[in-house]
């Protein structure tokens, strides 16, 4: 026999005997019935004769009770789950600001001073290198403008991963972190389908709007990201609901934009501007006027392109239904 018939004889044994003392384990040794575990004595006992098989076992649930999910989460020992939108991935301790013990009586104005010590040094290990600090920074950036956005959890989540990826890369040198953290917070929000306009993400950002969309361009190319182009129907819920319209006009919009696409009227137009048109053009077909300044508020853009758009959509909507 050669040495790796040898190796696979040994090992198909050792699997049988596992399986063997496996099958064993699970039944009594002295009259073969099954077996039944008691967590709260710790042991194993046999339901046929009565046989403790085992006894003293280590209990691996809580040693607390709780009588509704709210009071189980509360009694938790365990933390969050990790998350991307946060530098450290949520893993480090982190020390809360009120300075008041387990049992909620304020601290000595001694231990206050101590606590704050442990915190400043808490925050500097948190962040040992540059690289971690350039991270907690840009992290912060794009949770304070998708809050300001409306974005919601899984943007930002995926916008965190956009530029992390970014930094891996080596992408950052020669850019700013407000740019490419927005360029990151804008394409996630475009893969997402709750897609903003530029205006819109310049408006929180704190870097100009060619900047975004040049560091957005350089961003998407080298990490080879895949994102479709934006749906102006995409906008259409957004603005119906900021200009407090019904859902009549919302379906008149897209309907519109839907003949508009069929006529090829969308190709090379901005959908932000569409969008906008449309939600006008079904308010008047709807009889819910609103005025073309109030929408220009809402969509960021200008009442000229609105009414471009809105005569080209009119023209569209009476070629598919003359």
């Amino acid at each position: 026999m050669t040495d790796t018939t040898i190796r696979r004889y040994t090992s198909e044994r050792e699997t049988e005997e596992d399986q063997t003392e496996e099958a064993e384990s699970l039944v009594c040794p002295e009259c073969g019935g099954s077996l039944l575990s008691d967590s709260e004595r710790g042991e194993t006992v046999c339901e046929d004769c009565g046989l403790v098989v085992e006894e003293d076992e280590i209990d691996p649930g809580p040693e607390w009770r709780a009588f509704d999910s709210k009071e189980k989460d509360q009694k938790s020992r365990v933390g969050a789950p990790t998350t991307n939108m946060m530098h450290d991935k949520g893993l480090s301790t982190n020390i809360g600001w009120q300075d008041k013990d387990a049992y909620g009586n304020s601290l000595s104005s001694r231990q206050r001073e101590k606590m704050q010590r442990l915190r400043t040094w808490n925050e500097r290990f948190r962040t040992r290198d540059s690289k971690e600090r350039n991270l907690k920074q840009a992290l912060g950036e794009i949770d304070r403008m998708a809050s300001a956005l409306g974005l919601p959890e899984n943007v930002r989540e995926t916008a965190s991963v956009i530029y992390r990826r970014a930094l891996d890369e080596d992408l950052l040198p020669g850019r700013s972190i407000e740019g490419v953290s927005t360029a990151s917070l804008y394409a996630a929000a475009r893969q997402a389908g709750t897609p903003r306009s530029l205006d819109e993400i310049a408006n929180v950002s704190r870097v100009g709007k060619d900047e975004i969309a040049r560091t957005y361009r350089y961003v998407v190319r080298e990490l080879s990201l895949e994102i479709q182009p934006a749906d102006p129907e995409s906008y259409v819920p957004r603005f119906a609901s900021d200009l407090d319209l019904s859902e009549e006009v919302e379906r008149r919009a897209r309907q519109l934009l839907q003949n508009a696409k069929e006529e090829g009227v969308h190709s090379g137009k901005s959908p932000v501007g569409l969008a906008a048109a449309a939600v006008y053009a079904a308010s008047l077909l709807t009889n819910e006027k609103v005025t073309q300044s109030e929408v220009s508020e809402v969509a960021s853009i200008s009442e000229v392109t609105i009414r471009n758009r809105y005569h080209e959509l009119l023209e569209a909507e009476d070629s598919v239904h003359p």
